[in-house]
């Protein structure tokens, strides 16, 4: 634990050095929020229907941005081995008496705390300036929920990291991940608008897995059903990422 909590510390070191980095993850969501929200409400004035219920779009949309903030700060944090591979630290620190599994948590604990953070202020924006109705009663698993899904991102994205040693080639397919991975989602619109074949991808797609449980948290629209068996899908999908970040620091970091 003592070297967890010192990795954390200085993720923090590092968040505190770059303030506009740190704005960006904070209120970028904030920002999404607004500017689609209350543009895109106006488009779809009769409201998105889900499962029966009829809820405004800017309410749709506040756990697709909650996912797409989660990701985006686990990109973040998994593109630091970059900036740490080139000032050398990064070999060093595989010299010190921790566990790969210990190094690779120390590095998101912090930026766990920055989700839920992010999170709290883009919620609270939500309901007082939006009107959100925001399911109080399942505040709990909307933490949990942020945790798991950054932990989840960030782990799966360490193997593109660890594996691809050039930023730049690390950025491309990051990128054009990222854009199949949003297109093929519930982030932005209902699944069942979708045509047949993409709606097939978009159930075997985690980040509609981590939306669907968001939105499922934040205001309590989906079938309790599908959102348990998506995020026991989401926990797998965590844990075998978590396996193959913790093979790689093992076997690929020194070629």
């Amino acid at each position: 634990m003592t070297m967890i909590f010192a990795l954390l510390y200085r993720e923090y070191r590092i968040r505190i050095t770059s303030l506009v980095w740190m704005f960006f993850d904070l209120f970028m969501p904030l920002f999404y929020l607004l500017m689609f929200g209350i543009g895109l409400d106006k488009a779809f004035a009769e409201g998105i229907v889900i499962e029966g219920t009829a809820i405004r779009y800017q309410t749709f949309l506040l756990p697709g941005v909650l996912a797409m903030a989660s990701f985006g700060i686990a990109i973040n944090t998994s593109y630091g081995f970059f900036v740490d591979r080139d000032n050398g630290i990064f070999y060093e620190f595989l010299t010190y008496p921790m566990t790969r599994g210990q190094f690779l948590v120390g590095k998101i604990v912090f930026n766990c705390l920055l989700a839920l953070i992010q999170s709290f202020i883009t919620v609270a924006t939500g309901v007082l300036v939006l009107g959100i109705p925001l399911q109080w009663s399942s505040l709990g698993l909307l933490v949990i929920a942020t945790v798991i899904g950054t932990v989840g991102w960030f782990f799966f994205l360490s193997i593109l990291a660890l594996r691809i040693h050039r930023s730049d080639l690390f950025n491309t397919v990051l990128n054009v991940a990222y854009f199949m991975l949003m297109f093929a989602s519930s982030m932005f619109y209902p699944l069942d608008t979708m045509p047949a074949w993409l709606r097939t991808l978009s159930h075997g797609n985690p980040l509609t897995w981590h939306t669907d449980v968001l939105r499922f948290a934040t205001i309590g629209v989906g079938n309790p059903e599908r959102v348990l068996i998506e995020s026991v899908a989401f926990v797998v999908f965590l844990l075998v990422s978590f396996a193959g970040a913790v093979g790689t620091l093992r076997t690929a970091v020194v070629k």
